[in-house]
């Protein structure tokens, strides 16, 4: 596995055992179809929850949200309605999260959950 894999990997542990312990239910991780990918699709109550994860070792190219564009926002918005059609679900609320996991040189990681990006 190439470092970049095994980092972004990492990152996504870090970031769904971060969401189990704040009270989420993981429902899907790393679920893909013909036009991408989504991350993490969890339940944060009667809400349906898909989570994108951004994973960075430093901030020399800027924060890890910070790569998060407009067209990734968008495209996991495609992405939400080919999961529901795939596994037949209907949410009450359905909302796009971004978690951000900084891994340090040295000390410990970081996690940044912003609710509600797209």
């Amino acid at each position: 596995m190439r470092t970049t894999n095994a980092v972004g990997q990492y990152g996504e542990d870090l970031a769904a055992r971060h969401l189990v312990d704040n009270g989420f239910t993981i429902l899907d991780r790393n679920w893909r179809c013909a036009q991408g990918e989504i991350d993490i699709v969890a339940r944060e109550g009667h809400t349906l929850v898909v989570c994108e994860v951004k994973t960075r070792r430093g901030l020399n190219y800027g924060s890890p949200l910070e790569s998060i564009t407009y067209r990734k926002l968008s495209t996991l918005r495609q992405l939400v309605g080919r999961w529901l059609q795939a596994h037949e679900v209907r949410p009450d609320e359905i909302r796009i999260d971004a978690v951000s996991v900084l891994l340090p040189h040295q000390g410990a990681p970081s996690v940044d959950h912003v609710r509600g990006v797209a």
